[in-house]
Formats: C-alpha cells, structure tokens, sequence
C-alpha cells in the first residue's frame, strides 16, 4: 500500500527548484492544499525556529510546483508560470509570556465531544461538508481530528487528540510539518465560536515557534483564541500542550473573510 500521508519531493535535476505534490489527502477546501500543511513543508526549508508563512494564491494537490529557497533563509512554492503561491521567512519567536492557561484534558476533552455532537464538518460557506485534512470527519490516522469547540466560561476553543503513528517520524514524533498543520484550523474555529469569523475564510499567514516534539500514541490539547479583528482581517493564536500543560507550539494566524456578495459583484 502506498504512503499518501506523506508529500512528493523531488529534486530538480537542474538545481534550480525542487518539484512538490501535495497528495489529495491533504486537502482543506476541495482541491487546494492544507494551509498549515503547506506550511510545514515551507517551514522545513528555513533556516529559523520560528517561521512566518504568507499565502499568495491557492496550491493544487496533485499537481507538482516549485520548491526553493530564497535570500535570508526563507522559501518559497511557485506554480508553472512562476506566480508564487506562498513564502516563508525567519521570525522573531513568539511571546510565551501573556498566553491563555491551557484548558484540562477534561475540559478539551468535552469540548470534542460538543464538536462531533454538533455535526459540523467545515469552514465552507453555504454549509457545504468539507473533507478537511486537519478538522474534517476523519478516522484516525487519515486526517489530524482538531475538532474544536468552545470551553464553557471562557474565550477559548479546544480539542483533546492523540497523534497517530501513521503521522510519525522514525523517532515516533509527530513529523514537524505536520505539527504546523495542527495549528491552522483551531484558528479558525476560535474565530468562528469565540469572534466573527465568516464560513468560506482563507488562511493569509501562519507563525510558529516549535518548542519540543509531539509523540505519537500520547494524549495532547490544542487550544485557540481570537486576538484581534479588523474588517475581513481576524488573527487568532494558537498553541499545543501536553495532556498536562506542557507547551509543545505556539502559532499565531491571520484569516481573511470571504468577500460579501455585493462587493463580488463590484
């Protein structure tokens, strides 16, 4: 059987860009790549514990672009014609001091709970089921499970999930690009249950600053809350604990509400 939970890298014989697919199953919306996926694999390049990704434009799955590194120990991914799609850059770490306290297992652990009851299955608008890699309905081992909710008395969203094996690396640790991934939808959940973030929003960047390593088969949290909105412009942090508070990630992303009708329009 194939490995399809993991991207394509091949490097380019001419030295100039190295050629990646991102499989199918690492989808959010239909047909474009995971965010905090291609995040990841971005961040990976850089030369910085603490990384800014921008998104430019949409990237496929299975369809091959361009990978390389640019000037200050960044990268960037290009599609055939040389649009870019998305940068990464070195970033000063983000602050620890100031962060929410993490919710109790207890606590993300009920809030899964009130997602799966609640039957939601996506960010798109018009209430459309969205096959996402890193919130969609999933089993274990083909999609990241951050079902989030809302933890009762508090401005927090959070999810309690165990990383499975599938996911891991040749030491059993969560593979780094796929931690990055774990902080893109919790985002947008704090958005939409705790601010006013609208369906069908998109990713503009994403930090992180990687602390120390998930492990496979053991019982994490992640958590998320809204920091500031500005018109269709809402930021949000993020962060990943051990089951009892160790602090694994921190992110902080920018969403962009879609456009309403009438400016669509023009």
């Amino acid at each position: 059987m194939s490995d399809d939970t993991r991207t394509d890298i091949q490097p380019d014989p001419g030295g100039a860009l190295d050629v990646l697919t991102v499989p199918a199953s690492h989808q959010g919306y239909p047909g474009v790549a995971f965010g905090g996926y291609v995040a990841g694999v971005l961040a990976g390049r850089a030369a910085a514990r603490t990384v800014r990704v921008d998104f430019r434009a949409a990237t496929p799955v299975d369809s091959p672009v361009g990978l390389g590194d640019v000037a200050g120990g960044g990268a960037q991914l290009t599609d055939g014609e040389g649009t870019v799609l998305a940068t990464a850059t070195p970033a000063p770490d983000l602050p620890v001091s100031g962060l929410p306290d993490a919710p109790s297992w207890e606590q993300a652990a009920a809030a899964t709970e009130a997602f799966l009851a609640s039957g939601l299955t996506g960010l798109a608008e018009g209430g459309a089921v969205v096959d996402c890699f890193g919130c969609g309905p999933r089993p274990p081992g083909r999609g990241l499970r951050q079902h989030c909710m809302r933890v009762p008395g508090r401005d927090v969203v959070a999810t309690a999930w165990t990383a499975h094996p599938a996911f891991a690396d040749a030491r059993g640790m969560l593979r780094e690009e796929l931690l990055w991934a774990v902080l893109d939808c919790p985002t947008a959940w704090a958005g939409v249950h705790v601010g006013s973030l609208r369906p069908g929003a998109v990713t503009a960047s994403l930090t992180a600053t990687l602390l120390r390593p998930v492990a496979t088969g053991e019982e994490h949290i992640t958590y998320a809350w809204p920091i500031s909105s500005a018109g269709r412009k809402h930021t949000m942090g993020v962060a990943v604990s051990t089951a009892h508070g160790g602090l694994c990630a921190l992110g902080e992303a920018l969403w962009i509400d879609p456009r309403e009708e009438r400016e669509r329009r023009g």
